[in-house]
């Protein structure tokens, strides 16, 4: 096991591990152990748990982790697949000594110990309700601005910028991202579905990923205002599949929510059918990967978006 030894001009994810033969930040005795939190105060935390502590962060690299010419999630000075990050070493302790840790966030004394975050599905209400009455909104808007954070489902809800159909008395965001979502936007639980996915980020990217929808919000816009960094679409919902009913308990028609178009570069986007999206280092995600026994929706968070968090600090 890892203890937290790094000297000081180590990224915040080094941690010494207490072996003989240590001599120093960089040697071969050098842990690089990646804390991610999971935050813990309602719904599907400990799936979560289970799928990234199953991620094996010593494989290769995936291949397809650049973006327009520029770093992972289009910051420049990183190419994790060439290695090019200063001398590369901190590259090679990535593939060759590197560990996940999971940590369950419900103080802010747990969300400083994380390089990154997951926000998992639940109830958005009680999840913001709860992270005020712990103390947590604040820092949790805090740690986005700096670092990787993944939402799901409800989690997608409050990284979002604006959300429609929310409860009486409003919805409070954490933010983060640049887009305008509905809550439950293909209805109750009874309007519950799943889909084949096919994403080409994934590993083995011609297996599609089963996407669970419950209560699924639909995004409504993907805006790309200047001071946001680029949103990259992850994964759409296959056209056969898109549900066209309006939902039960919908307050506003369908065709009202989908009549508004996408921001992004080279427009055409029809935003209902984007169920992933990144934008800088995060994720987000409207459907559950959790709920699945397949983890490659939670290896992609970790190198495509926490890995670059580290290799650019």
């Amino acid at each position: 096991m890892a203890v937290n030894l790094a000297p000081p001009s180590a990224p915040s994810g080094y941690s010494k591990e207490s072996s003989s033969g240590s001599s120093g930040y960089g040697t071969p005795s050098m842990l690089l152990q990646v804390t991610i939190g999971i935050l813990a105060l309602q719904g599907a935390f400990a799936e979560h748990q289970v799928m990234l502590e199953r991620v094996n962060l010593c494989s290769p690299l995936s291949s397809t982790s650049t973006m327009n010419g520029k770093g992972i999630n289009g910051i420049d000075g990183i190419n994790v697949v060439n290695g090019t990050n200063g001398d590369g070493k901190l590259q090679e302790r990535l593939e060759s000594n590197g560990e996940i840790k999971v940590v369950q966030v419900r103080t802010k004394e747990d969300l400083d110990k994380c390089d990154a975050l997951v926000i998992p599905g639940g109830e958005s209400t009680t999840i913001a309700l709860l992270a005020r009455l712990s103390g947590l909104l604040d820092p949790l808007k805090d740690f986005i601005k700096t670092k990787p954070v993944w939402g799901t489902c409800a989690g997608a809800i409050l990284l979002s910028k604006v959300v429609t159909g929310a409860k009486k008395g409003g919805q409070e965001l954490l933010g983060g991202m640049s887009v305008t979502i509905a809550r439950n936007g293909w209805g109750s639980q009874v309007e519950s579905f799943e889909a084949p996915l096919e994403v080409p980020g994934l590993k083995n990217p011609e297996d599609p990923f089963s996407g669970v929808f419950i209560r699924a919000p639909v995004l409504l816009s993907l805006d790309q205002p200047p001071e946001y960094p680029p949103i990259q679409v992850i994964a759409r919902l296959p056209e056969n599949v898109v549900p066209h009913a309006i939902p039960s308990d919908a307050t506003e028609p369908l065709e009202t929510w989908f009549g508004i178009n996408s921001n992004l570069e080279g427009g055409g986007e029809d935003p209902k059918r984007v169920v992933a999206i990144r934008q800088g280092r995060h994720l987000l995600t409207t459907f559950h990967p959790e709920l699945t026994r397949d983890n490659r929706f939670h290896e992609y968070f970790v190198r495509e978006c926490v890995i670059p968090g580290l290799l650019s600090t």
